[in-house]
């Protein structure tokens, strides 16, 4: 089962496929340098205690990506079985 969202929605220790990219396209570009593009499975590994900021692990690494460009990018959120 799977829900779609924006990647800023995605809680902690969540796990999502990028469907789309809807930001800037300087952000877009910054974040496709980066390997986030559509297929790309991310991870939600932490948010900032006051919000605004979110840590993804994308292909390996750990990204930070502010609320404002993460909201333009559609997921669809990876619902495990417990």
């Amino acid at each position: 089962m799977a829900s779609f969202e924006n990647l800023s929605r995605l809680r902690p220790d969540s796990k999502a496929v990028i469907l789309e990219n809807n930001a800037s396209e300087f952000i877009k570009t910054r974040l496709n340098d980066i390997g986030l593009i559509e297929g790309t499975e991310v991870e939600c590994v932490g948010r900032s205690p006051t919000g605004g900021i979110s840590a993804f692990l994308i292909r390996g690494a750990t990204i930070a990506i502010r609320d404002e460009d993460s909201c333009k990018i559609v997921i669809r959120e990876v619902i495990q079985n417990a």
